[in-house]
């Protein structure tokens, strides 16, 4: 905790809108895979799935929805919210947006390699959509831990 919070009170340096722009691509990405998989949901459909083994037992698994409601929504609003977090930069250049913004994708990262367990280790099934977001929720974590440590200024003592 008291590195989360040394880490918010670092400045950040501006950071390329090119980095922005691909951290949007990537989490666009996501924001798809996830909410054509809730669309499907909510229609009673499993996704078409040739290349894995059994997307159909892992969409319809108790580990696919919690509360009632389908893990794939989760990780559509949880694109969503990187999605706004990094337009809402791109308006404004406040830097604690995008520190914040970046620092969800820890969230992200911790669901997905969750979710992968389950399929590996639980179900021994795999989807081919939920690896494709749990995918991106990687790359979003790895560039988001690059920028915040690339960009980070360095007070001196």
């Amino acid at each position: 905790m008291k590195n989360l919070k040394q880490l918010l009170k670092q400045p950040l340096k501006a950071v390329p809108s090119s980095i922005i722009i691909f951290l949007l691509i990537v989490a666009l990405i996501g924001f798809v895979d996830a909410s054509y998989l809730t669309i499907e949901h909510f229609r009673g459909v499993i996704p078409p799935c040739t290349v894995t083994s059994d997307c159909g037992l892992v969409l319809t698994s108790s580990y696919s929805v919690i509360y009632g409601m389908p893990m794939s929504l989760l990780g559509a609003i949880y694109y969503l919210t990187i999605l706004v977090g990094l337009f809402a930069y791109l308006d404004t250049k406040n830097a604690k947006i995008l520190k914040w913004t970046l620092l969800i994708t820890i969230f992200g990262l911790l669901a997905s390699l969750s979710l992968i367990y389950v399929q590996v280790f639980v179900l021994y099934s795999y989807c081919l959509y939920c690896i494709i977001s749990a995918t991106v929720s990687v790359v979003l974590f790895i560039s988001a831990m690059e920028v915040l440590e690339k960009y980070r200024m360095i007070e001196s003592k």
